[in-house]
């Protein structure tokens, strides 16, 4: 995509819809006059009175507790330099996005006009009775360091800088790994680091408070070595200066160096730089877009080399996401009165132990990885892994306790964990897991209505972002004229108008006539058929030139699916193929099916439909959950969809005992594990509730996803159809461009699952 394109997408993004990324929502009921006088007046006197009469009741009766402020002056924003407070705040809302989605922690961003120390600290200072804590961003050093300093003095509510302390955090947890892996000793590590920001600073620091020596470690900036007879240092930075004598360059001091560490610019070190480094070198090159020297060129240069980036598409990602969120998520739920040293040791520590505990599952499903484990290429958690918010958190709030900044005591770890988890529930983290899954291993994915507008947008965005490899059918002059148009870069991409003389168009006709001859097609017919772009695409995708197919934009469900089932046939020990949807709802993903495929199925259409969903959901979460649903509960009331429901789940259970699966139950048990419990205590479902629901018939099946979507506020990604031996998955009529990548990210992951299993020893033999 050109750089104009994408910029536009960008700026799309934020004016659509309701401008901006986050919105304030009400966490009370407001539908009544009652409701009103209770938030409102009179009501809301009596919150008021209790903290007038106790002011620690603010966190009592507001939101204090967990709302951060993101604060900017917009001086040093994302390396676009000093761009003024309102520049700044599409960044901030982005922060505050991100305390949200992974520690549920609400933000006001506050991009404020101020830019000596003095006006800063004034303004903030001020606002320490609405916030629980202070997250300040984007400020130029050396300002930053004296704000910081004073605002933490002076004020009784956590602050941190995590421009400086956030890649502090992460890299010191990345370091102290590197160095156990490589054999080395951080007080005998002889460091280079190449930067002198508010960032490489606080990481300097970090590093000596973990055991490197001030001696063993020198630093640059732009204007060359920090050594003792700059005159130019002020007195945070001559804190660093050297005096050793034989370093002048970059070049000099990596020679026998242990470590380098990137906080500056990108390509200024060479792989002649990394060949002259000491043996079994630790190089973390963190500047972005551009590290200080490729990924690939580095591993190149030398074999044992442990290697971080700040990209996320190389291994060992230093990302502050793994520590901003948490940090203050353990901070706000003691009521800490600061984040102090100890609690910035205790989250490094948290980081790297937890990269050397075994990887759960669904970590190792997001990244498509078979066995991630501690080592070279994993010295840090990745983003996506739940365990971030127990093993940060708690780690953070026991040292605050036990450093004396805690107002509020934990007593039952096990409980606080379980709240943290269940705060997770609240996001579509699922879906950045799969997008994530598809990443790693992208596929061809043949498009068969192509010469559309939101075709032709989809393939940009999921070729740009590395989901997948588009494959276009259609009219190619319709095509190229729709791209030029909208500015679409997609012209190294395989275009095919199935109305030409298509290479394997005849080949693909035999094979047609072959299969349906004893059906009624003649030779003539077959020819016919094969032009249109559902069966061609079909072929391809059989015929192993492309993984995937998607199509249903323009078309009736049925006309697309028929092509499939007729080309491709339906798995080994599949009787039938079933219509899955995904549903993002505000409680957590729940998969919905069978919701596009059969109308009224039958007992043992029923199990043959769960089991495939089962399976399905199986490669998206470690443990489906499964309800067969029903307007009874385990015999309550008869008739035939309870019967129906009820033997079905009769003969999973026989067939299927590690299945976790329970029915027949009314919609609302399945959902709700405490009403289940209360009323059903012997149900196998007992604990948590239902992921997984499969619904008696087509109609309750498709009428319950679309009310979802459009009452519930839901995001629906499907129909993901379920028992094709390939990937090929039908769209919504009308789908818009999200729901399309959506589509696409799903199809890529199918075609991962099918590619692996076709590769597994047992399926080898059967072959």
């Amino acid at each position: 995509m050109n750089k104009q394109n994408r910029k536009q997408d960008a700026l799309n993004y934020h004016s659509k819809g309701r401008p901006g990324k986050i919105q304030v929502v009400p966490t009370k009921p407001t539908n009544s006059q009652r409701d009103l006088t209770l938030a409102y007046s009179p009501g809301v006197a009596e919150p008021c009175r209790a903290i007038a009469e106790n002011v620690d009741d603010v966190y009592k009766y507001t939101a204090k507790g967990n709302l951060v402020a993101v604060i900017s002056n917009g001086t040093a924003v994302l390396g676009l330099g000093n761009i003024g407070p309102e520049a700044s705040k599409p960044v901030m809302e982005g922060k505050g996005l991100l305390f949200k989605i992974y520690a549920d922690i609400d933000v006001f961003d506050l991009e404020i006009n101020a830019k000596t120390v003095d006006e800063f600290v004034t303004i903030v200072k001020a606002l320490e009775p609405t916030f629980g804590g202070i997250n300040l961003e984007d400020i130029s050093a050396p300002t930053c360091f004296e704000i910081e300093r004073r605002l933490k003095a002076e004020m009784k509510i956590p602050v941190m800088h995590d421009d400086q302390h956030g890649t502090a955090i992460i890299s010191g947890a990345a370091l102290m790994n590197a160095c156990e892996i490589q054999g080395k000793k951080l007080d005998k590590i002889k460091m280079v680091v190449n930067g002198a920001g508010a960032a490489a600073v606080s990481c300097s620091k970090m590093y000596l408070s973990l055991g490197v020596k001030k001696e063993n470690l020198v630093m640059f900036d732009i204007n060359g070595v920090l050594d003792t007879s700059r005159t130019d240092l002020d007195d945070i930075r001559m804190e660093f200066a050297t005096e050793r004598k034989d370093v002048k360059t970059l070049a000099d001091a990596m020679k026998n160096a242990d470590v380098f560490v990137g906080l500056s610019a990108g390509n200024v070190v060479t792989p002649a730089m990394l060949v002259s480094m000491a043996k079994n070198p630790v190089v973390f090159a963190m500047a972005n877009p551009e590290p200080e020297i490729s990924y690939d060129l580095a591993i190149a240069a030398r074999k044992d080399i442990i290697m971080a980036t700040g990209r996320s598409d190389f291994p060992n990602q230093v990302n502050n996401v793994l520590g901003f969120p948490y940090i203050f998520r353990g901070a706000l739920d003691v009521r800490a009165t600061a984040i102090n040293e100890e609690m910035k040791i205790a989250a490094v520590h948290a980081i790297a132990e937890m990269a050397k505990k075994p990887v759960p599952e669904a970590v190792n499903l997001a990244y498509n990885i078979t066995n991630l484990k501690f080592g070279r290429d994993y010295i840090i958690p990745k983003p996506m892994d739940q365990r971030l918010i127990t093993e940060v958190s708690s780690a953070v709030a026991r040292a605050a306790m036990e450093s004396g900044v805690a107002r509020k005591g934990i007593t039952d770890w096990d409980a606080y964990n379980e709240e943290l988890l269940s705060r997770l529930g609240t996001n579509n983290k699922l879906m950045r897991d799969i997008t994530n899954k598809a990443k790693q291993a992208p596929k061809r994915v043949v498009f068969a209505e192509a010469d559309t507008y939101k075709i032709l947008r989809a393939a940009q965005i999921v070729k740009d972002e590395g989901i997948a490899t588009p494959i276009l059918l259609g009219n190619i002059e319709k095509i190229k004229a729709i791209m030029r148009e909208n500015e679409l870069d997609l012209g190294d991409v395989q275009m095919i108008d199935t109305r030409d003389d298509c290479p394997r168009a005849q080949e693909f006709a035999e094979y047609l006539y072959k299969k349906r001859q004893r059906r009624g097609i003649t030779k003539q017919e077959a020819r016919k058929t094969i032009i249109d772009r559902n069966y061609y695409g079909a072929c391809m995708v059989q015929f192993g030139e492309a993984d995937a197919l998607i199509s249903g934009l323009t078309k009736n469900y049925a006309d697309t699916i028929k092509p499939a089932l007729q080309i491709i046939g339906t798995d080994e020990g599949v009787n039938r193929v079933a219509g899955m949807y995904l549903m993002i709802t505000q409680k957590g993903p729940v998969f919905f099916g069978d919701t596009t495929v059969n109308i009224n199925p039958s007992v043992e259409e029923l199990v043959d439909i769960t089991v495939l969903i089962e399976k399905a959901v199986s490669y998206f979460i470690p443990k489906p959950r499964v309800a067969l649903l029903s307007y009874s509960n385990f015999g309550s009331n008869k008739g035939e969809i309870p019967e129906k429901s009820a033997e079905a789940v009769r003969i999973l259970h026989q067939k299927y005992p590690n299945m976790i699966v329970d029915g027949e139950m009314q919609a609302n048990f399945a959902l709700n594990s405490e009403l289940l419990k209360d009323n059903f205590e012997f149900s196998s479902l007992n604990g948590k509730p239902a992921n997984t629901l499969i619904f008696p018939g087509l109609a309750s099946g498709n009428i319950a996803y679309k009310l979802l979507q459009e009452i519930g506020g839901a995001e629906a990604v499907g129909p993901i159809l379920l028992g094709l031996k390939k990937p090929v998955h039908v769209l919504q009529l009308g789908s818009s461009v999200r729901e399309i990548v959506n589509m696409v990210t799903i199809a890529v992951v199918d075609a991962q699952e099918k590619s692996r299993a076709a590769a597994s020893p047992k399926a080898r033999k059967a072959k």
